[in-house]
């Protein structure tokens, strides 16, 4: 059902519920719901005028991500590198054959589709390798579905390989973009995992942070992310429960200390 089908049987049932007041106030939430009609027709309009302008602007960027593609295909391990030091898609990394393995990674693509409500795809390139004979591995999102559903594409392994097998597990990880626990997986168990698109907080890296400027995780110094995230939350935490933690007279020192400072703003 859609949308504007669900605004109208709304309507309809709260119509119904303004017949059971008097007549003055009868008479003033009809005059609401008239405006309440008048905005929701603006509001559509809004949102069909926002697609045009989106669907605009996706053909106006789209050979300067292409043009950014053929740039980063000149330099060994970019996407890899930028995916590493990303705060939250570092955690598809389970360990350093699938590491290796994704140093084959040659280009990423992600893109709308048409009509940019119902979904969009992200497509993994990769060289030569001897993990796989896929050229091209490709996850799509159908949000307009009901429900709405995600796809990926086969991955054909080679004899001895099948990467990303049983290495779930569960950490917390802080990050400055989030603080929530996040889920320590495998990148080819992420991608063979077709969950609800709207719950793929992978996928939302992917497609809204890195995608849209690489080269600043690329460019991420060695520890860099741990000076300015982790360790500095852990500092700042540590220095908070030290200020709240400051132990009564045990030697005289601390209440001495306290009263002296007192006294120095008060003079």
């Amino acid at each position: 059902m859609t949308d504007t089908m669900n605004k109208k049987l709304k309507r309809i049932s709260e119509s119904d519920r303004i017949s059971e007041y008097d007549h003055a106030t009868q008479k003033t939430l009809e005059e609401i719901d008239a405006i309440q009609n008048e905005l929701d027709t603006i509001n559509e309009k809004a949102s069909e005028e926002i697609l045009q302008i989106e669907r605009k602007y996706n053909r106006i960027r789209k050979p300067h991500f292409e043009k950014r593609n053929q740039l980063i295909n000149s330099i060994p391990n970019f996407w890899v590198t930028a995916m590493m030091n990303h705060p939250d898609l570092s955690n598809l990394f389970s360990g350093q054959e699938e590491e290796d393995c994704l140093h084959h990674l040659t280009k990423i693509e992600i893109e709308d589709f048409e009509d940019i409500m119902s979904g969009y795809y992200i497509k993994f390139y990769f060289d030569e390798n001897p993990y796989f004979e896929n050229a091209v591995l490709t996850k799509e999102y159908h949000l307009g579905n009901d429900p709405p559903t995600s796809k990926s594409s086969q991955i054909i392994w080679k004899e001895g390989y099948q990467l990303g097998q049983n290495t779930q597990e569960t950490t917390n990880k802080n990050s400055r973009k989030r603080r929530v626990d996040c889920l320590k997986t495998s990148f080819f168990n992420w991608f063979n995992d077709n969950i609800d698109p709207y719950t793929d907080d992978f996928a939302e890296e992917f497609k809204d942070d890195l995608w849209l400027n690489p080269l600043q995780y690329y460019l991420v110094a060695d520890g860099q992310e741990e000076e300015n995230g982790i360790e500095g939350e852990e500092e700042s935490s540590s220095d908070d429960n030290d200020d709240s933690a400051i132990p009564e007279d045990q030697s005289g020192t601390n209440s001495q200390s306290a009263s002296s400072s007192l006294t120095g703003r008060t003079v």
